[in-house]
């Protein structure tokens, strides 16, 4: 299995006045397509951090970040952004639905800066809403809807576009259990079943153990059992 994602000697540091923070710290990382991976660790350990440099909505002090060849580290804001709008999708906790608008419309937003025809969006978001199990729902506004729900919706919208990479930024933390677990489910077929890679932050270790790897995060490195962890990289 080939990699999707390669961090080399990634590190970010910013000045918060007269003092150095440096939330990552020569971080190296490996991740392969088709991969679950959770990332875990304390409060600002710098797993969030790690994420939005994934996700292209921050850029590293230095570093590479090489995702499906290219090195995301040397883009423009502009250059990002774009990038952002075709290979990523983002999963957030609190699901950012737009509560006046149906799910339907919500999981056509990202599609409306395109040029496809509207018949071309219905399509796609139709078959999102199908495969995360809320064809039904259409019409439903979020407070419609229950939280296992609205995070269904929040995916299929983060989907629409055929992104390579998820992110995932604690989506079961608003969760019960039940909800959190199904969630979960649908992350593993995503990967199984459509080759997404997902890459999820969670402080919650039955979330964490859902994913095909999980990795720890302290003080902007990664550490194993209390100790440095010199990461491997995924199996090619």
């Amino acid at each position: 299995m080939s990699s999707l994602i390669s961090i080399q000697s990634v590190s970010k540091s910013f000045t918060k006045g007269k003092t150095v923070i440096t939330p990552l710290d020569q971080l190296t990382l490996e991740v392969a397509r088709g991969e679950f991976l959770s990332l875990m660790g304390p409060s600002g350990s710098g797993k969030t951090t790690l994420l939005n440099l994934i996700a292209g909505i921050d850029t590293p002090t230095s570093g590479e970040i090489i995702i499906n060849g290219e090195n995301i580290a040397a883009l423009s804001r502009a250059q990002l952004t774009k990038w952002r709008s075709v290979h990523v999708g983002y999963i957030f906790q609190l699901y950012h639905l737009v509560p006046i608008l149906s799910a339907y419309e919500n999981v056509e937003l990202p599609l409306l800066l395109s040029k496809m025809s509207r018949a071309e969006r219905r399509e796609k978001v139709l078959a999102a809403l199908d495969l995360v199990g809320l064809a039904d729902r259409a019409d439903h506004r979020p407070s419609e809807l229950s939280g296992g729900q609205e995070q269904r919706v929040a995916i299929a919208r983060a989907i629409v576009h055929d992104p390579d990479l998820l992110v995932a930024d604690e989506p079961t933390g608003d969760l019960d259990r039940e909800s959190a677990d199904s969630i979960l489910q649908l992350l593993n077929e995503l990967t199984e079943k459509f080759g997404k890679t997902v890459i999820m932050v969670t402080h919650d270790p039955k979330a964490s153990a859902a994913a095909h790897r999980s990795l720890q995060l302290e003080k902007g490195k990664f550490i194993e059992d209390g100790h440095l962890l010199n990461k491997q990289p995924a199996e090619q």
